[in-house]
C-alpha cells in the first residue's frame, strides 16, 4: 500500500512538471504585463498542430521540429504584442481580456476548419515508451525529462529576469511603465520581447503536451484552466511558485484518480479551492 501511494506521489510530481511548463508563459504574462491571456491554452494547442504539421511534412522527429518552431514562436509572440496587444495594454484591464478571448475563439475555429475535430498526439519515437527504475519504482523517461526541463526553464527564466540586462528592463517596465519610459526604456519593445519569451515557453509546452496527452482544436480552455490554477496556487509572478503549484496540482489529481477516475480533475479543483481560501496570495507569492 505504501509503495502504491509513493508511486502515485512520484507520478503526481512528474505530472506537475508538465503543468508548470503549461503555466510559465501565463505567469510571465501576469507578472510582467499584468494581464491574463485568455488565449494562452489555445496558443499551446495551435503550436501543437504546427509541430505536428512540421514533423509530418519534413519527416523529422518532433523534438527536432521543436527546434525549428521555437524561433517562429518567439517571432509570433513579439509581433502579436507589437501589432495587437500593445494597443490594449494599459489602465483598462478588460480590453486585453476581451481581445485575447476573441483570439481564443479565432484560433479554435481556425483549427477546426483546418484540421477537423479529431484528437491528435505527437510522438518522439522510442522515448514515448522508455522507462527507468528508481529504487523500486518504474517511471517513464519522458515524464522525468519533462520535469527536469521544467526545473531548467524556471531557473533559466529566473536568471534571465534577475541576472541579465533585458531582465532588468522587463522588471523596470513591470514595476512602473511611465518611469521606465522616462529613463529611456521603450516599454513597447520590452513588452514585445517579454511576449516573445512567452511564445518560446508556449512552444515547449505545446511539444510536451502533445507527447504526453491527446489534443484537439477545443483543448485550449482546459489547458488554460490548469495553467491558471497553477499560477494562482504558486503566487502571481513567482516562477518557483509556478513549479510548486504544478506539483501540488499534479499530486492532487493523481491521488484523486486513485480514488476514482472521475475524481482526478475534481480533486485538483478542490485542492486549488482549499489552498486559495487558506492562502489567497499563493504558496510562494512575489507580489
Amino acid at each position: 500500500m505504501l509503495a502504491t501511494y509513493l508511486n502515485l506521489v512520484v507520478q503526481g510530481v512528474l505530472l506537475g512538471g508538465l503543468y508548470a511548463i503549461f503555466a510559465l508563459g501565463l505567469s510571465l504574462s501576469v507578472g510582467v504585463m499584468r494581464f491574463v491571456n485568455i488565449a494562452h491554452g489555445d496558443f499551446i494547442v495551435l503550436v501543437s498542430f504546427l509541430l505536428l504539421t512540421v514533423a509530418t511534412a519534413l519527416h523529422i522527429n518532433v523534438l527536432l521540429a521543436l527546434l525549428l518552431v521555437i524561433p517562429l514562436a518567439f517571432a509570433g509572440g513579439y509581433l502579436l504584442q507589437r501589432i495587437l496587444l500593445q494597443r490594449v495594454v494599459g489602465e483598462n484591464v478588460l480590453l486585453p481580456l476581451l481581445v485575447t478571448f476573441g483570439l481564443s475563439i479565432i484560433v479554435q475555429n481556425g483549427l477546426l476548419q483546418g484540421f477537423g475535430a479529431d484528437t491528435r498526439t505527437l510522438s518522439a519515437g522510442r522515448l514515448d515508451t522508455s522507462s527507468l527504475q528508481i529504487g523500486g519504482l518504474y517511471v517513464g523517461v519522458l515524464p522525468v525529462a519533462t520535469f527536469v526541463l521544467a526545473i531548467v526553464l524556471v531557473l533559466g527564466l529566473e536568471w534571465l529576469l534577475y541576472r541579465s540586462r533585458i531582465g532588468a528592463g522587463i522588471r523596470a517596465v513591470a514595476d512602473d511603465v511611465a518611469a521606465a519610459n522616462l529613463i529611456g526604456l521603450s516599454s513597447a519593445r520590452i513588452y514585445a520581447i517579454a511576449m516573445g519569451i512567452v511564445g518560446v515557453t508556449v512552444a515547449i509546452a505545446a511539444c510536451f503536451m502533445g507527447l504526453r496527452m491527446n489534443f484537439d482544436p477545443t483543448s485550449g480552455p482546459s489547458r488554460l484552466l490548469v495553467a491558471f490554477e497553477v499560477v494562482v496556487l504558486g503566487g502571481l509572478g513567482s516562477l518557483r511558485g509556478t513549479l510548486l503549484g504544478g506539483i501540488v496540482l499534479g499530486i492532487a489529481q493523481t491521488l484523486g484518480g486513485q480514488i476514482d477516475g472521475a475524481w482526478q480533475v475534481l480533486a485538483g479543483h478542490l485542492v486549488f479551492l482549499a489552498i486559495f481560501l487558506l492562502r489567497p496570495q499563493g504558496l510562494l507569492p512575489r507580489y
